[in-house]
C-alpha cells in the first residue's frame, strides 16, 4: 500500500511484511511447541526436547528483534487506522496482547534458564522436573494466548474493512 513508511506484506491487508512474517510465523511456532511437548511427554526424549525448545527461544528471539526493530523505526498505528475498528477495540485487543506477549518472554526467559541450571547433561527427569512441568505448562499456554490475541489484533487492526 503506497504511503507506509516500511514494506507491504504478502497477505493481501494492510500490515507490513514484518507484521505478516510474525502472523504467520506463530503458526510454525505453536506447531514446533506442540512437537516439542510431545516427544518429552510420550516418547521421554529429553535431549531432543531441549535441542527443540533451545531452537525455538533463539528463534522467538530473533522474530522478536526482528519485530520489535520494524515497530520502533516504521510504526503500525498509520496502517491502522483505516480500520473501522481503530481505536475502539484495536487498543484494547492490544493491551491484551501485551500482557500475555510480556509475560510469556518472562515466563520462557525463566523457564530456560532454570531448565539449563537445574537439568543434568544429557538432561533427564531429576528434582526439577516437577516445576519445569508446571512452569512450562503455564508458558505454553501463555504463549498460546500470545498467539491468539496477537492474531486478533492483526485482523481487527490490518484485515477488516
Amino acid at each position: 500500500m503506497k504511503g507506509f513508511p516500511n514494506i507491504d506484506g504478502f497477505l493481501g491487508t494492510r500490515a507490513s511484511l514484518t507484521l505478516d512474517l510474525v502472523a504467520i510465523a506463530m503458526l510454525g511456532v505453536l506447531a514446533v511447541l506442540g512437537l516439542s511437548v510431545y516427544v518429552v511427554r510420550f516418547r521421554q526424549r529429553y535431549a531432543l526436547h531441549q535441542r527443540v525448545q533451545l531452537s525455538l527461544v533463539a528463534a522467538l528471539a530473533a522474530l522478536i528483534v526482528l519485530f520489535e526493530t520494524d515497530m520502533r523505526i516504521n510504526g503500525w498505528r498509520a496502517r491502522a487506522e483505516a480500520s473501522p475498528y481503530y481505536p475502539t477495540w484495536v487498543m484494547p485487543v492490544l493491551a491484551v496482547h501485551l500482557v500475555f506477549s510480556i509475560s510469556t518472554t518472562v515466563l520462557w526467559i525463566w523457564v530456560t534458564a532454570a531448565a539449563l541450571r537445574r537439568f543434568d547433561r544429557p538432561p533427564r527427569p531429576g528434582r526439577h522436573s516437577r516445576s519445569h512441568r508446571f512452569w512450562g505448562r503455564v508458558a505454553a499456554i501463555d504463549m498460546v494466548c500470545t498467539a491468539i490475541s496477537g492474531w486478533l489484533f492483526y485482523w481487527l487492526a490490518f484485515a477488516a474493512n
